[in-house]
């Protein structure tokens, strides 16, 4: 808190009329948020403070939680429990509360250790009905301060409630929910990996959240805080001296004035250079036994109960009280309306621990721990108790209390922090003395609950790390049920990674190393992890016998998440596979069923099965349905990192770029860029798709990136499509045949897949460049030159073909593979003899099925197949349908070469409708007009109510569509075209 609620509240009055004009909406109906951000004692926490003063006059009810640093300590969602602990602690909303179970695991009262993510999502919809419900009693104000210190849960809850939750914006008919949030971070603590980060990029896009800075106070503002605050005079110079020193930042300031010498004597000692040094000298004015309890409570945290900072100092209650009053009445400690006490900043807090004996500190951190143990080892408490006990050297305790406190992670759906807790535990585990370990536990046991752990935070590559170390720990010495467990555990972590070899093997091993009978849960698991192992590895009657004995089983054992994964295995062995309607409705059931278990990453695997069938049928609009559906079950179930879910999202990008739909892609890819992980890079892939085909710099470079680091299977089939393709474009048919090439090795190799089916698209763009190069061979007369490259395209083409017939799965390709066949054998027919009419209507009418540019991209080719047979006029007509889509969707390299086809054959002696009138989306037209009125990127954002960046990206598709070179020429050409109005001037 950068100034007291005692002094006056000097310069930010702006920031504080945003606050309440938020306020103001929020109680009329509108939900909102506020992410308010600054340097440490810039005065966040005052403006939060004045803010939520005027709520509380203007009738909301205000709940605040706070996030707290206790260096390595997880306490999932801290913040929220605190502000349901307040809600549980009021009687008004006891029947919301009541209407709400699911938070019951926040407030202690919940039971059961289901780590599924269904249970997690319940959660989040829990805490979001709770607020709505509350917000309908009385107008909330939300606060949560210190984003810095959140946990990844806390998180997590936050971007639900955000993005899907009651502070979304209602839409017309739908309910209104009287509810605003305020949270704060430290800007200065976010350092470039801070996790943080990637939430802060995310919620900066939402419509229903803001962003607000506070910047250092100006001097003049420092001057008048400064003067404010002491009721006697200053002298101008002493004044300037500390406005010179503070550097705009209110709390510095007002320390900086609480340690001037008493006579303010202008030959005083000087002030002292950093502001620890200066908080330490407020800290040694106080007495010592007021030093003493302020040390104490240092090593606590930011905020300590008075019971448990009366029992660690252990002072007569006189002396305590007397201690605590000077400390509070010197504005260093701030009483709460709980009865704890925190520290006025948390600088302060930083400083005094900084300062303490390494022995002092040990000491106070061992007496804190033995107090949290004396509490009953409450679950909650356990994570700080682990916390104390591991400072303290008490290792022992540490483990116990770490185990707990995983314990607690799971018991609320926090996996990152059970992990963090579980890697604790087994850190600690062999420095404790045997005797003094827990008896319920093992470090294999301990190590395969990591890696599910971190299979749930989303950290794959972390899950495969771990549980090779359960499976080295194990050793040969494993009873074969753990052992089986062990390995089936492995294999399906290592197919996450794409390691499918590797994964089949496990599986073989978990399979074999348990028996069908009698019927168990790890046998069926074991069954249903080694069918998708054998099915990757092209073992189909293998996966097929399985499959159907598993199914069986998971019946008797009425496991129906069980059940739903081995439907969807059988559905792609079967005639009836996802691309048939009957697949779909099995795929359906399967979705059902996973969901009545609450098992949210099998349903996740059932969607994106409906979703792909759905694509390789050529049903895109059913496609999006599922992929809709999928996506929103991953949002609200904190699986946005998942692998089902980062394929989903992938799919959605390549269906938005199919349908030439490419500002939409672009858009998704911003965001998404920001917020994914770098193992999730490859979703954003259809936008590089998008960059090449409108001729931008970066895109081929930004594939390269793709591919450093681990190996990623997705990855590498997107960085080949892109590397291919730009190849091709700038007339590199070397490149482009060693990009396939490279491309499909990898791939084949890292899965034991022969024929990707990737293998035809990537043919089919080799390919241009390959018949490009033989036609010109031939034009100069070099027949044997020619022959070498149409030997090439044959060698290509049966890539195409063989890979069509039976790709990855076994069976024939879809409208795509076959649209992309079509357009190979009509590019080897090119390379051969030349281009030819009939081949290329029949790839103009295969990628009909809904790709405009690829389709573009082939009447451009028919077009020249027309001109060659002197069928001029149709030449003409597929040469603008082609440059019509080529200017609609900004692709610029696509409408330069059909420029010049059109220049060159004399197809036409005056441009087309759409040279002269470019098809505009609606927000480029308001782009465009506030562009004719000389608006800045910036000012565009503002006044649309979106990003800079996103500003700048429709400006340059704007000077792409109207082929122009620069802002100035587009506006030029908009008023010729009259697409806008030239501003009116009533002295022309």
């Amino acid at each position: 808190m950068a100034q007291t609620s005692g002094t006056p509240f000097i310069g930010r009055d702006d920031e504080l009329a945003r606050l309440t004009g938020v306020l103001d909406r929020a109680r009329a109906g509108t939900p909102r948020a506020v992410v308010l951000s600054g340097d440490a004692g810039v005065g966040k926490t005052r403006v939060l403070t004045e803010a939520a003063a005027h709520a509380t006059r203007t009738g909301m009810t205000v709940l605040t939680g706070h996030c707290v640093d206790l260096g390595d300590v997880g306490l999932p969602y801290l913040p929220f429990t605190e502000i349901l602990g307040v809600l549980g602690g009021d009687e008004r909303f006891a029947a919301a509360l009541a209407a709400h179970p699911a938070v019951d695991r926040l407030l202690g009262s919940g039971s059961g250790t289901d780590t599924d993510t269904g249970n997690r999502l319940r959660l989040f919809e829990g805490v979001a009905g709770l607020l709505a419900d509350a917000a309908d009693i009385t107008p909330l104000l939300l606060v949560l301060e210190d984003l810095h210190w959140a946990d990844q849960s806390s998180r997590d809850l936050l971007r639900f409630l955000l993005s899907r939750g009651v502070l979304q914006n209602p839409t017309p008919g739908s309910p209104t929910h009287r509810l605003a949030l305020f949270a704060s971070y430290r800007s200065d603590d976010l350092h470039r990996r801070h996790p943080l980060r990637p939430l802060l990029a995310e919620l900066a896009r939402l419509p229903s959240v803001d962003r607000l800075e506070l910047r250092p106070m100006a001097d003049a503002e420092v001057a008048r805080l400064v003067r404010a605050l002491r009721t006697d005079a200053l002298s101008d110079t002493t004044v300037r001296r500390i406005v010179d020193r503070a550097e705009g930042n209110a709390f510095y300031a007002e320390e900086l004035l609480a340690a001037l010498p008493g006579d303010l004597d202008p030959a005083a000692p000087a002030m002292p250079s950093g502001l620890a040094d200066l908080l330490l000298i407020r800290i040694e004015q106080l007495s010592d036994t007021a030093q003493q309890v302020l040390r104490t409570a240092a090593v606590a945290g930011r905020r300590v109960e008075h019971d448990l900072l009366r029992d660690a100092v252990q002072l007569p209650e006189d002396e305590l009280e007397s201690a605590l009053r000077e400390a509070v009445g010197r504005q260093l400690l701030a009483p709460g309306d709980d009865a704890t006490y925190s520290f006025r900043h948390a600088l302060a807090r930083e400083a005094v621990y900084a300062d303490l004996l390494p022995g002092e500190r040990v000491r106070l951190h061992g007496a804190f721990a033995k107090l949290l143990a004396g509490r009953g080892h409450t679950a909650e408490s356990a994570a700080e108790r682990a916390h104390h006990s591991r400072e303290s050297h008490d290792l022992a305790d540490a483990l116990t209390a770490s185990l707990e406190a995983a314990d607690h992670a799971q018991r609320v759906g926090a996996p990152a922090e059970e992990l963090h807790h579980v890697e604790a535990a087994l850190e600690l585990w062999p420095a404790v003395d045997p005797g003094a370990r827990p008896r319920n536990g093992d470090p294999v046991a301990l190590t395969l609950r990591a890696s599910a752990a971190a299979a749930h935070a989303g950290e794959t590559h972390r899950a495969v790390s771990l549980t090779r170390a359960a499976l080295a720990r194990a050793g040969s010495d494993a009873d074969s049920e753990l052992a089986a467990r062990v390995r089936y555990t492995l294999a399906g972590n290592l197919m996450r990674v794409d390691s499918l070899k590797a994964a089949f093997t496990y599986s073989s091993e978990a399979l074999a190393m348990i028996p069908a009978e009698p019927p168990s849960h790890t046998w069926v698991w074991a069954a249903a992890t080694h069918v998708m192992a054998a099915r990757y590895m092209g073992h189909d009657e293998d996966a097929e016998r399985v499959a159907r004995q598993a199914l069986r089983t998971a019946e008797e054992l009425r496991l129906a998440d069980a059940q739903a994964d081995l439907i969807i295995s059988l559905v792609g062995l079967e005639d009836h596979n996802r691309r048939t309607a009957e697949g779909r409705e099995r795929l359906r059931q399967a979705r059902d069923l996973a969901r009545r278990a609450g098992n949210v990453s099998i349903e996740m695997r059932a969607l994106f099965n409906l979703a792909i069938g759905a694509y390789e049928s050529g049903a895109l609009d059913e496609c999006l349905t599922w992929l809709a559906e999928g996506l929103q079950w991953a949002n609200r179930s904190g699986l946005v990192s998942s692998p089902y879910a980062l394929e989903l999202r992938y799919l959605q990008s390549l269906i938005l770029y199919t349908l030439g739909r490419w500002d939409e892609c672009a858009r998704a890819a911003a965001v998404d860029a920001e917020r994914l992980p770098p193992a999730g890079r490859f979703a954003v892939g259809p936008a590089l798709y998008v960059t090449l085909a409108r001729g931008e710099e970066g895109a081929a470079e930004r594939a390269r990136a793709l591919l450093d680091g681990p190996f990623d299977w997705m990855a590498t089939l997107v960085a080949g499509i892109v590397l291919t393709d730009a190849a091709a474009l700038r007339g590199d048919p070397e490149g482009a045949v060693a990009s396939v090439r490279s491309t499909l090795a990898s791939l084949s190799d890292s899965s034991g897949v022969e024929r990707p089916d990737i293998g035809v698209r990537l043919a089919a763009l080799a390919l241009s460049a390959v018949a490009d190069a033989a036609v010109e061979l031939r034009l100069t007369g070099d027949n044997a030159g020619a022959l070498r490259w149409a030997d090439l395209a044959t060698e290509l083409v049966e890539v195409a073909r063989s890979t069509a017939a039976k790709g990855e799965d076994g069976s024939r390709q879809g409208p795509e593979g076959l649209a992309w066949l079509a357009r190979a054998e009509a590019e080897w027919l090119r390379a051969h003899s030349g281009p030819e009419v009939a081949a290329w209507e029949k790839a103009v009418a295969a990628f009909d099925y809904g790709d405009p540019y690829e389709l573009a991209r082939c009447e451009r080719r028919l077009a020249e197949a027309l001109l060659v047979a002197d069928r001029r006029e149709e030449a003409a007509e597929r040469a603008r349908a082609a440059r019509d889509t080529a200017v609609r969707l900004g692709a610029v390299p696509l409408r330069e070469e059909l420029d010049t086809l059109i220049r060159r054959g004399r197809l036409a002696d005056s441009p087309s409708a759409a040279d002269r009138v470019p098809a505009l989306t609606a927000r480029e037209s308001d782009v465009l007009r506030l562009l004719a009125r000389g608006r800045t990127n910036r000012q565009i954002g503002e006044e649309l109510f979106i990003t800079g960046k996103t500003a700048s990206v429709h400006v340059s598709n704007i000077l792409a569509k109207l082929g122009a070179s620069g802002r100035t020429e587009a506006v030029a050409i908009a008023y010729r075209e009259g697409l806008v109005e030239p501003p009116r001037d009533s002295r022309a």
